[in-house]
């Protein structure tokens, strides 16, 4: 028979769609998976694609399947199974092989994957792969970190079945060791602010101006025709239209308000804080999911504050999508920026302005915005998004909206940990005398830990006077 153009191991939901997503391209495909009935179910559920697929449970078989250099995907839970996964792999590879690790890993795995394998001879590749299970099949966002002589080797296969924005790949090499895997994670910090941000707006509409599902539904649709124009805006107007067919009721209605996390959002917030990078957008999202996981306490402090006074929002509608429109460009600037300082840690040299554009299509985070982004950073070489020409002109124009709209929501009692981030962020970035000089003198004043003084050289202390002594 025929060898395989490439392998991949792992027939869950997205191992699946992406293996039928290669076939589809013309490629072979040698397939694996832990429990053999499910290659057998995969074979027979691939229609007229099953021709192109070389199925295999013994993991000897399944690699001497595929040609030489071999590149063998793994799409299994990230984590334990991955190794587990690999060192499976490993007595049947030969130098010059490689592994493609393409879940939701850890980079810092990726980077110990890379340092474990190329000793051996053995190449490999984090990839994050954006764009669930439709992007999976027919096009997803791909982000390839790890060794470049192994990228070149799966490069064709790769940029084939991604996405493509004008005939344009989304597809890329972004540098070595975690760099895919990193990308990727802070492109779900960036996913999880989005969506946090939409559902304050919708909150808002709800609680504030008493506006049904399906009222809701039909302005996210006229925002999808505007400057909002998103993939997460386009389905916001079709989750809040959807009708549970049992009830009859709007189907946003009857779903519990607890939002689930896979931890990516939280890798996302850890690394902007071990970088030191205001990424307090993707903090707040993470936050908000979190209190949002603790229902039955909510509902008790609820009981307890249903006297708090709160008022109508005044906000009108131009308003909240200027908001909002406002609030995202704070959120893709604090993850641009957490990715720049990242870069320069790691001497990754990640491609700023690539990266915007291998996320215009296939991707959840895509939006019409993200070519400016892409322009940008190639043109204007931006510290920050927030200083960009063409971003500089849209925040000027509507944080007037966003100040009201976080106003009108502190007023209406309604949460807005995302839009009232990105606001104090977009204040603090832009304010030339912040008030940190007060913190420094606390600083010195309880542990002597030194400030600078604007008229002179070197560090300071002060001479304070004692506190009074308390029980």
């Amino acid at each position: 028979m025929e060898k395989a153009d490439i392998g991949l191991y792992g027939l869950a939901v997205m191992g699946s769609n992406l293996a039928l997503n290669i076939a589809e391209k013309g490629y072979r495909v040698a397939v694996s998976n832990r429990t053999a009935s499910k290659i057998d179910e995969f074979v027979a559920g691939a229609g007229d694609l099953a021709g192109q697929l070389v199925p295999n449970a013994d993991l000897g078989a399944f690699v001497a399947s595929i040609k030489r250099p071999r590149s063998i995907i793994i799409m299994v839970k990230a984590g334990k199974p991955v190794d587990l996964t690999i060192q499976a792999l490993l007595p049947h590879l030969e130098k010059g092989d490689a592994i493609i690790e393409a879940g939701n890993a850890n980079y810092r795995d990726s980077v110990r994957r890379y340092d474990e394998l190329t000793p051996k001879g053995i190449g490999f590749l984090g990839i994050g792969v954006s764009g669930g299970e439709e992007g999976a099949r027919h096009g997803p966002s791909i982000m390839v970190g790890g060794s470049r002589e192994q990228w070149h080797n799966a490069e064709k296969v790769l940029t084939d079945i991604a996405a493509k924005y004008d005939g344009e790949p989304c597809c890329a090499y972004l540098g070595p060791g975690g760099a895919g895997h990193f990308v990727k994670t802070i492109h779900n910090g960036i996913e999880y602010a989005d969506m946090q941000m939409i559902a304050e707006i919708y909150g808002i509409m709800r609680d504030g101006m008493g506006m049904s599902p399906l009222a809701c539904a039909e302005v996210f649709k006229s925002w999808n025709a505007g400057p909002l124009s998103s993939y997460l805006i386009e389905i916001t107007g079709l989750v809040l239209e959807a009708v549970d067919e049992k009830t009859g009721k709007p189907l946003v209605e009857l779903i519990l308000d607890k939002a689930g996390q896979k931890g990516t959002g939280r890798w996302s917030a850890i690394a902007a804080q071990e970088l030191g990078v205001a990424a307090t957008t993707i903090e707040g999202a993470v936050a908000a999911r979190s209190l949002s996981a603790i229902k039955e306490q909510r509902v008790a402090a609820s009981a307890i504050y249903d006297s708090v006074p709160v008022e109508k929002c005044s906000a009108t509608l131009e308003q909240l999508e200027h908001a909002l429109l406002a609030g995202k460009i704070a959120a893709y600037a604090q993850g641009f920026a957490v990715l720049s300082k990242a870069s320069e840690e790691n001497g990754w040299d990640l491609p700023l302005g690539t990266i915007a554009r291998i996320w215009r299509a296939g991707c959840i985070i895509r939006s019409r915005f993200l070519d400016q982004m892409a322009s940008s950073y190639e043109k204007d070489d931006a510290v920050n998004l927030m200083v960009a020409p063409d971003f500089v002109r849209i925040m000027e124009a509507n944080n007037g909206a966003l100040r009201r709209v976080v106003a009108d929501g502190a007023l209406a009692g309604s949460p807005m940990p995302c839009l009232g981030a990105a606001l104090a962020y977009f204040d603090g970035y832009r304010q030339a005398q912040g008030t940190a000089n007060l913190i420094q003198g606390q600083r010195d004043f309880f542990g002597a830990h030194g400030f600078i003084l604007t008229d002179r050289e070197g560090e300071q202390h002060g001479d304070w006077p004692p506190t009074l002594e308390t029980d």
